[in-house]
């Protein structure tokens, strides 16, 4: 994961930048830093290119990366299929040297289209004078932008500051990418954008409502597209539709008949076949330190988490630990509690009495069953359950400082509960339980697993069980193509703003399947530790005022 930063002005002065943002692009990027600046013809325009690179797979590559034809790439991404890399190489290099050979904007859209694997980029092709920049399919990776007066920001991330507004900041939509003529900029003064779309995308385009009156965004005249990395939603449904009033009422006993036939575990196993080697190629870092480990999974002991964690085993070698990173946000202990403890429990053992902890939140219970479950799993394995335990002193702190900057520009309570509880969880700052008693742990791994995404793509949500009630199979079908059209805004770039503050990279999705199925914002407990009456989609306070 790097931090990319492109600032396209007509001024052949150089632009100031603002200190909070560098700060957290070098926070994303600790391995390097460096900036280009290009002129145009004439001095018609000046780009400004600053990388700040964490180096995680073949050679230690800094950027922005400049070929010997004088274009320059910005790349945060990952290559996990598509083009060929071996694993000396550096995947930021072998896409340069693809583009580099490219001669037309179809074959530009043709490198671009064979990567597998999450992306966000800039790229400056000197012959043409043209900048290219966008996301992938899913909106993977953070690209935000911003537009004044003769100027265009593209940025990892962003920060509040006096002199602008929060506003002026908003994602790049993942629907495609984008192309600007640096000749057509410098003459008129204002940004085109061309736009190349997605293929099969239900993504939508950018409206003109969201660019500033000096700002168009136009289809590229020639048609092209790039080719989607998924098919097109599978809409085919059985002949002999399930009854939504009885199906929702399947029992136990008839689940695991369903389960007993052949074909739900053949789909079953091919899932897991999947996901299984999608998390192989993530967990291809670097080797850690003596002892420490270079994968963790952000982890709750819910099913998300519990296969992450169980297939992650699968690949990282039995002798490096695995952390498991747990996050709770104190309690605050019920008024009642003695006399509660004392009702449910009359003939309860007095040695060994329920004592209230105010980190004992939903997480952190289901979290400890799931860790004697992988531990049983592979008992040679050293699991480092790492509680991280928040108190509100700590929480306002951070968000002030940090978390409020990482998530912009979304805005609502739910963006500042999930955006709180991620950054926790991913700083890995906590303690780990030993016979000695609690003892003080940073977890040092770089690759972070999350199920982030998992509930949009396997109906996991209540409103999809409400939606199968209500109209069947048909409306579940509707429901998930709707999920899966928006899914690139709504909350992978935020995340990946979030984890990446910490240097890291956000890779991601028995008892734990039938535990209870929590939200991380109400299963870690930051819901409840401020403003029980807020609603997710309402305006957060906090994330404006800090």
């Amino acid at each position: 994961m790097c931090g990319i930063f492109c600032l396209l002005s007509r001024s052949a002065a150089p632009e100031e930048r603002d200190q909070a943002v560098l700060e957290a692009l070098q926070r994303r990027g600790p391995d390097s830093s460096r900036d280009v600046s290009v002129a145009g013809t004439d001095s018609g325009y000046r780009c400004l290119f600053s990388a700040h690179v964490l180096h995680m797979r073949g050679l230690h590559t800094p950027q922005p990366l400049q070929d010997a034809a004088g274009n320059i790439l910005l790349w945060n991404g990952e290559v996990f299929g598509g083009l060929p890399v071996d694993p000396d190489q550096n995947d930021t290099t072998v896409l340069s040297e693809r583009l580099q050979s490219c001669g037309t904007a179809a074959e530009t859209l043709a490198v671009l289209s064979a990567v597998r694997g999450p992306w966000a980029f800039v790229y400056h092709q000197r012959a043409a004078e043209c900048l290219w920049f966008g996301r992938d399919f899913f909106g993977r990776r953070s690209l935000l932008w911003s537009f004044s007066a003769g100027t265009m920001t593209l940025t990892s991330v962003a920060a509040h500051s006096p002199a602008s507004d929060p506003r002026s900041w908003q994602e790049v939509p993942a629907a495609g990418v984008f192309r600007v003529n640096l000749k057509e900029f410098a003459r008129s003064g204002s940004v085109s954008l061309e736009i190349f779309p997605w293929a099969h995308s239900d993504i939508p385009s950018t409206s003109p409502e969201s660019l500033p009156i000096d700002c168009r965004a136009v289809m590229n005249p020639a048609g092209l597209v790039l080719s989607a990395p998924v098919p097109p939603l599978n809409e085919s449904l059985p002949a002999a539709s399930p009854d939504p009033l009885t199906e929702s009422r399947l029992s136990v006993r008839e689940l695991e008949e369903l389960l007993a036939g052949s074909a739900c575990p053949d789909e079953a196993n091919h899932l897991i076949r999947v996901l299984s080697e999608a998390v192989r190629r993530r967990v291809q870092a670097p080797p850690p330190l003596a002892g420490s480990a270079s994968v963790a999974v952000l982890f709750s002991g819910g099913i998300d988490s519990m296969i992450l964690a169980a297939l992650a085993d699968r690949h990282v070698p039995t002798q490096h630990p695995i952390d498991l990173l747990n996050v709770a946000f104190r309690l605050q202990e019920p008024k009642n509690h003695n006399k509660k403890r004392n009702k449910d429990s009359p003939n309860s053992d007095a040695a060994s009495p329920r004592t209230f902890s105010p980190f004992d939140v939903p997480d952190r219970l289901t979290g400890r069953a799931g860790l004697e479950e992988l531990r049983g799993l592979n008992p040679e394995r050293r699991w480092n359950f790492v509680e991280i335990n928040v108190t509100p002193e700590e929480l306002q702190e951070a968000r002030r400082q940090r978390i409020r900057h990482l998530v912009l520009p979304l805005d609502s309570v739910l963006d500042d509960s999930i955006g709180c509880a991620v950054w926790f969880a991913a700083r890995g700052v906590g303690a780990v339980m030993e016979d000695g008693g609690p003892r003080p742990f940073i977890s040092s791994a770089k690759v972070v697993l999350t199920g982030i995404g998992a509930d949009e793509q396997l109906a996991g949500y209540s409103r999809h069980r409400v939606r199968f009630q209500t109209a069947g199979l048909r409306g579940l079908l509707e429901e998930l193509r709707m999920e899966l059209g928006r899914i690139s805004s709504r909350n992978l770039g935020r995340d990946d703003r979030v984890v990446g503050d910490q240097g890291k990279e956000r890779l991601g999705l028995s008892r734990s399947a039938v535990l209870p199925k929590r939200a991380m914002q109400f299963g870690s407990r930051v819901a409840k530790m401020e403003d029980r009456r807020e609603k997710a989609s309402d305006k957060c306070r906090r994330l404006l005022t800090g």
